[in-house]
């Protein structure tokens, strides 16, 4: 068994991660009735040999992926070869993980200029005019 490269220092042992194969939706004909050829990772989170830190970052994540009860569920039911699935669902999981490592940069807020609210304004006032001009006219 290898181990899953996440980053330099980060691995995952490929035992930590289960795999299910089911059928895929959609179209395919028979072989949609009969292969399984849709790939489920699933991969529980506390129980896993990842640093604390990442632990942390991917639990407190809002990720459609992620159940409440700490695990991650990927499913691939892109193309109709269980193998191509399965690279598929494992490369979305990298890459899900990496992304806890990184830190997202701080939004600097910033003030509209006196030019765009000057030109707002003006445009709030062109709008005015034209739906006045709509009115029935006063007698």
């Amino acid at each position: 068994m290898s181990d899953i490269q996440i980053s330099q220092r980060v691995s995952i042992p490929e035992h930590e991660i289960e795999w299910q194969f089911i059928r895929s939706s959609g179209a395919g004909g028979q072989n949609v009735n009969k292969v399984a050829t849709a790939a489920q990772l699933i991969f529980d989170i506390q129980a896993s040999s990842l640093p604390d830190f990442y632990k942390q970052r991917l639990l407190a994540k809002s990720d459609h992926r992620i159940t409440p009860s700490g695990k991650i569920i990927i499913k691939s039911q892109a193309t109709r070869s269980q193998a191509q699935n399965r690279e598929l669902a494992l490369e979305q999981f990298i890459e899900l993980v990496a992304s806890a490592n990184r830190v997202q940069k701080k939004r600097i807020p910033t003030k509209p200029s006196k030019a765009s609210k000057k030109r707002r304004i003006e445009k709030k006032k062109k709008r005015s005019d034209v739906k006045s001009m709509r009115q029935k006219p006063l007698v």
